[in-house]
């Protein structure tokens, strides 16, 4: 029974993931992030005794997934921009002391790729990408079953390879990223650059809804999507050739309207690699894919 620890900007949500993935109980309570890591760290022991006891199970391990840059060899927090001050603290120590059993911790987006490999859409493929796009693009890569980290153990940013140099500027120093060529605010953008939202901003699903319903100038913000979102997974497909490719995150709820489009993309090129082997997925672990992704973190390391 592993207590499953998801940390993020807004919200750490906290549960009792078993040995098929399946949460037995959950909570969740506001970050806090300004209160500092010392009130932090025990609510998140506050809430794991709180739902050890609604599931009325012993905790064996603790599994901890975070936004941000953490150290998965050390256990400690990185330079994380929505935790700022939690910079060099240890959960990981931190927590094995206070309950005495093993604990990890991985990003995020390595702990969903992880759960979906073991408990999801993935299940029983060595070679995994998952993808996840929302407000940003996010993701892991498991090769031969084994989560792929990058120099002293970095987590390879997958939303910030360019795909269009003549694109916005992103964060992260270049312009064009995926991430800001094929997320919900990108769609958005577009869709009112081009004419859409005149009485009031158009959110990613409400232009998905227009599109189904046959807005062309949606159908069109749905076309250009699918375009960026294509080029960004014949990237992941030319450089990795995974078996599969996970889809996961807001904007890919509406992945039936996407889903050819991208294909179309994925076609026109990627010639000098098996592409057709790459099966392209949905999520399947819905909402609380990152605590049972938590719970996997766990499972990679010690089991």
């Amino acid at each position: 029974m592993i207590g499953a620890v998801d940390i993020g900007g807004t919200k750490i949500a906290v549960g009792i993931v078993d040995e098929d993935g399946r949460v037995l109980a959950q909570t969740q309570s506001p970050t806090d992030a300004a209160g500092g890591y010392a009130k932090g760290i025990r609510r998140i022991a506050e809430m794991l005794r709180e739902v050890s006891q609604k599931a009325g199970v012993k905790i064996s391990g603790i599994g901890i997934g975070s936004t941000g840059v953490v150290y998965p060899a050390t256990g400690e927090f990185g330079d994380v921009d929505f935790l700022p001050g939690w910079k060099g603290f240890c959960p990981v120590g931190d927590l094995e002391r206070e309950f005495g059993v093993r604990a990890a911790i991985e990003n995020d987006g390595d702990a969903a790729a992880l759960g979906e490999a073991g408990w999801g859409a993935g299940k029983g493929k060595s070679r995994l990408i998952y993808v996840t796009v929302g407000t940003g693009i996010g993701g892991g890569i498991i090769l031969d079953g084994h989560l792929y980290r990058g120099a002293k153990g970095a987590h390879p940013e997958i939303g910030h390879h360019v795909v269009d140099w003549s694109g916005p500027p992103c964060t992260c120093g270049f312009r064009g990223c995926w991430e800001v060529m094929a997320t919900g605010p990108a769609m958005e953008a577009w869709y009112k650059n081009n004419g859409g939202g005149n009485q009031r901003a158009a959110t990613a699903k409400e232009i998905c809804e227009l599109a189904r319903r046959g807005d062309d100038l949606a159908k069109k913000a749905v076309e250009h999507e699918a375009l960026y979102l294509g080029l960004g997974i014949a990237n992941l497909i030319g450089m990795f050739v995974p078996e599969m490719i996970v889809l996961g995150g807001s904007v890919m709820k509406s992945l039936d309207l996407l889903l050819e489009g991208i294909r179309r993309v994925i076609a026109s090129g990627c010639r000098f690699v098996p592409a057709e082997e790459t099966q392209l997925a949905p999520a399947s672990l819905g909402e609380n894919a990152n605590l049972i992704g938590a719970a996997r973190v766990w499972h990679h390391r010690f089991a």
